[in-house]
């Protein structure tokens, strides 16, 4: 592999590229492969190929009549095949080449589909823990063929010698490794049995292992995928895939889906996560490409609002990126994306459709998911929406069984908005629904589509103060004064004071302020202050009346009955401070810090007067 220095030549002739094998590998083991433990993924991958290649050249032979044989004993890894082999010009075109694969020889080229690898570069994985590798290979095409041994070594410099048939008495291939003393980790017997049922578990051809103890052979892959498997009945079926998938995954799943592409040749598992996931948050997926595996992380299998499932399948017909640890994006995966999709949406459906307690319970635990889904499909929205559960002024319920109780629903625009109001509407008898979680709002206003007599409504201040009784004159003229210094107190919040009744009466006080209104009074301020040049001219024609936050003070409360009879001023502007505080602390949005200046100094204002009224 390293080039003799090239003669002169005339200028303008070609020339062939010197190639460093020892940085080659550095690059493949840094930016290409993403651990050393996938030498034993390609050496697999090379045998099952040459296996492939073997049945199309002798298609009559048995089922399980050629194999794969691993053997680790700790100071060598072997790899032994029963595949289609190679000649001695196979082994100089291939093994003595860079990047050219065999799998370009002899029309192979036409069934590249058969085959997992499509790069060719493979063995050169065995340098991340190995100085050397020893092949010795006989070819099934060629009757009486000789053997051929290739030694090629990390330094770049490789052997080539024809032995005796004797020395592979069938065809086949022998990939031998002496690991350096840094691999260890990855070649242990019992390191290397364990990457052989990792990668090749769901391998078609029979692998079996020897650790050299002298006992037989452990067979790798002993049954087949549990999705190629027969069953005496649909529910052992199921039982054995949810098995397999808790075995596989870590977990036990809530519901197992059986996935099955023919187009695609692809098969397997999606398990539904027992447990909720952030909103958006991806789980990879445990991908295999004709038996193998190829990644555990990937995530591009299905689209993004199916995070509410893990999967296992293996695929005929995707393509591997060059690392062959993550599918290449393609219209074929693309494809195999949408139609995944549409399997998990049929789950939905048949689930909404005979199994309610399943319905139930995967509602319970991802409701987000199913509300991301909705937005956005329409037959998902009318399947499942009335069943979608919300937080409303009745509790956390659903949309159908509200709606049953509110021909008219409001809806908030966030979540401090329906906290600052929902006890007070729940007692006046409006239906409100908490539009601030994502996607709420947006759904919420599709229910007419599901349920046309049904009206939905964004809730404004407006529409809730009218809800909220007057006091009669006389009560109104006695608190005139306590309201003008109320007013007065409040005026740097942009905040109007006044007297109602209403329930529950153990609410002193509501604040009535949306977060729209607090924006256009904080635009407002800002052109004030900016006031004369360009930006303030700018801020000047945006402007508009800046709508006021509203305290309004609840005569039922024996606190604020108390209050509005003070006479002295101060105390008066103290106590009005305090209720906006803590109306203010109720509505649980952030305070700003004259807010919390503001209540501190209204706490410690009315400790003082305690203490000084006491003595």
């Amino acid at each position: 592999m390293t080039l003799p220095d090239a003669p002169s030549s005339p200028a303008g002739a070609d020339r062939t590229f010197q190639v460093d094998l020892r940085g080659l590998v550095d690059l493949l083991s840094h930016h290409l492969y993403s651990s050393p433990r996938v030498y034993l993924r390609e050496l697999l991958q090379n045998a099952v190929d040459a296996l492939t290649a073997r049945h199309a050249l002798e298609p009559a032979a048995p089922a399980g009549a050629f194999g794969i044989r691993l053997y680790a004993d700790g100071s060598a890894v072997r790899v032994e095949d029963d595949g289609v082999g190679l000649t001695e010009a196979d082994v100089h075109s291939f093994l003595a080449t860079i990047g050219r694969s065999s799998k370009r020889a002899e029309q192979v080229v036409e069934q590249r589909g058969d085959f997992i690898g499509q790069f060719g570069i493979g063995l050169l994985s065995c340098f991340l823990v190995a100085d050397e590798i020893h092949v010795v290979s006989r070819s099934a095409r060629t009757p009486d063929a000789p053997a051929v041994e290739w030694r090629g070594r990390g330094d770049g410099s490789y052997t080539i010698r024809t032995l005796r048939s004797s020395a592979r008495p069938r065809p086949g291939t022998t990939v031998t490794l002496t690991p350096r003393a840094d691999a260890g980790e990855w070649t242990r017997p019992t390191q290397v049995r364990a990457l052989a049922g990792h990668f090749g578990s769901l391998l078609r051809h029979p692998v079996t292992f020897d650790d050299g103890s002298g006992g037989p052979g452990v067979a790798v892959n002993p049954e087949p995928a549990p999705w190629a498997r027969t069953y005496p009945t649909p529910g052992a079926r199921s039982r054995a895939l949810a098995e397999y998938g808790e075995d596989v995954l870590g977990f036990t799943p809530l519901d197992t889906i059986e996935l099955d592409l023919p187009a695609v040749g692809l098969k397997g598992i999606a398990c539904v996560l027992p447990q909720a996931v952030p909103a958006g948050r991806r789980h990879g997926h445990r991908v295999h490409v004709k038996g193998m595996l190829l990644s555990e992380q990937a995530d591009e299998i299905l689209p993004e609002w199916a995070f509410f499932v893990r999967c296992v399948v293996d695929a005929e017909s995707l393509r591997p990126t060059a690392s062959r640890e993550s599918l290449y994006e393609d219209d074929t995966l693309a494809a195999v994306r949408d139609a995944l999709a549409e399997r998990l949406r049929a789950w939905i459906a048949r689930a909404a459709a005979s199994d309610p307690d399943l319905l139930a319970r995967f509602l319970h635990v991802h409701h987000l998911a199913v509300k991301s889904l909705a937005v956005h499909d329409d037959e998902i929205l009318r399947m499942l929406l009335p069943w979608l559960p919300f937080e409303t002024t009745d509790g956390h319920t659903t949309l159908d069984e509200f709606a049953r109780t509110h021909r008219t629903v409001l809806v908030t625009s966030s979540v401090e908005e329906f906290r600052q109001v929902a006890a007070i509407a729940s007692a006046a008898g409006l239906g409100v629904v908490n539009g601030g979680y994502t996607y709420d709002r947006e759904l919420v206003h599709r229910l007419p589509e599901i349920r046309p007599r049904t009206s939905v409504a964004d809730l404004d201040p407006a529409t809730l103060t009218a809800h909220l009784d007057p006091v009669d004159r006389e009560t109104e003229l006695a608190a005139a004064a306590y309201l003008a210094r109320a007013r007065e107190a409040l005026a740097v919040f942009d905040c109007d004071v006044a007297l109602r009744t209403f329930q529950p009466a153990s609410a002193p006080a509501l604040l009535v302020d949306s977060r729209e209104a607090r924006h256009e009074r904080t635009r407002s301020q800002l052109a004030r202050e900016q006031e004369g040049g360009l930006w303030g001219d700018i801020l000047g024609a945006l402007r508009q009346e800046a709508p006021r936050a509203q305290l309004i003070l609840n005569q039922l409360n024996p606190l604020v009955r108390t209050a509005v009879a003070i006479d002295e001023p101060e105390l008066a502007r103290t106590s009005a401070e305090a209720l906006y505080g803590q109306a203010a602390l109720l509505s649980r949005r952030p305070l700003r810090p004259a807010e919390s200046s503001l209540i501190n100094r209204s706490f410690l204002d009315l400790l003082a007067h305690a203490l000084r009224k006491d003595h």
